[in-house]
């Protein structure tokens, strides 16, 4: 299915400790802590706002308060629900994601991780693939690790590969990779029908330190389909620890260009 409308709700998954981050962290959840003193969670918040999100629901968990404190029922324009989770000590993303199942279930979302630092761009790269389900890539660089994707022929991801480092990227013959920006567009129908009952079987196994990536993986193997939007000139920054938190307020220490948001 191809639509650029922009979806009207998102869901933002903020409930993690963020304990490669202290002791920034010892007293504030990883979404608050600050890139040129903006909040992760605000620039995600105004980021929305302007590309025309009605709502948002944000699945908090370590030092919950703080981050409804900061936001509260309504931000840059977009009203805020929060789903809590009491077990983000011992679970992981997919966990969270399926307590947000109703939000998941009402249309079209925009999904995302509470770590990640970026500029609008990102979402209007989103919308501009025409794709219904659509995650945010950029090519995986030697200072990268974790998860990455390869792409098909038709720009859609055709595998995904854990704990991926620099080392991967210089094997000989080894595919292009991409790293995922953790921005994903996805459509009702791809939430109703595979999504949430593929959360659903996997909670019911009892197998909840899981993370998203790993579900996505599993059902990309299986035959789900979901573009990929090129962002390699979106400055976006994944913020982990604070090597991570140095080198995010470099990169955006140069004013963001300004961009003619699809909603307007």
């Amino acid at each position: 299915m191809f639509r650029t409308e922009v979806p009207q709700s998102a869901v933002i998954l903020a409930a993690g400790m963020g304990s490669r981050l202290r002791p920034l962290t010892d007293f504030r959840p990883k979404p608050l802590v600050e890139v040129l003193g903006v909040s992760i969670i605000h620039n995600a918040l105004r980021n929305l706002g302007a590309m025309g999100v009605k709502s948002a629901t944000i699945v908090v968990g370590y030092r919950k308060d703080a981050i409804e404190y900061a936001c509260g029922d309504r931000f840059a324009g977009v009203d805020i629900d929060y789903v809590e989770s009491t077990v983000y000590d011992r679970t992981g993303s997919a966990y969270s994601l399926w307590l947000a199942r109703h939000t998941l279930l009402s249309g079209d979302i925009f999904l995302l991780e509470g770590d990640v630092f970026f500029e609008r761009q990102a979402l209007v790269s989103l919308l501009a693939s025409g794709a219904g389900d659509v995650a945010a890539v950029a090519p995986f660089t030697e200072d990268m690790e974790g998860s990455a994707v390869i792409l098909g022929p038709t720009s859609t991801i055709a595998e995904v590969r854990m704990k991926q480092t620099a080392a991967d990227l210089n094997q000989p013959g080894a595919p292009r990779l991409f790293k995922t920006l953790n921005l994903f567009r996805f459509s009702r129908a791809m939430l109703s029908r595979v999504i949430v009952p593929a959360l659903d079987d996997l909670i019911g196994t009892g197998a909840g330190t899981t993370y998203t990536e790993q579900v996505l993986a599993q059902l990309i193997s299986r035959g789900l389909k979901i573009a990929a939007a090129r962002c390699d000139t979106v400055k976006w920054y994944e913020i982990d620890n604070q090597a991570d938190l140095r080198m995010a307020e470099n990169l955006f220490a140069t004013p963001e260009l300004p961009v003619l948001s699809q909603a307007s």
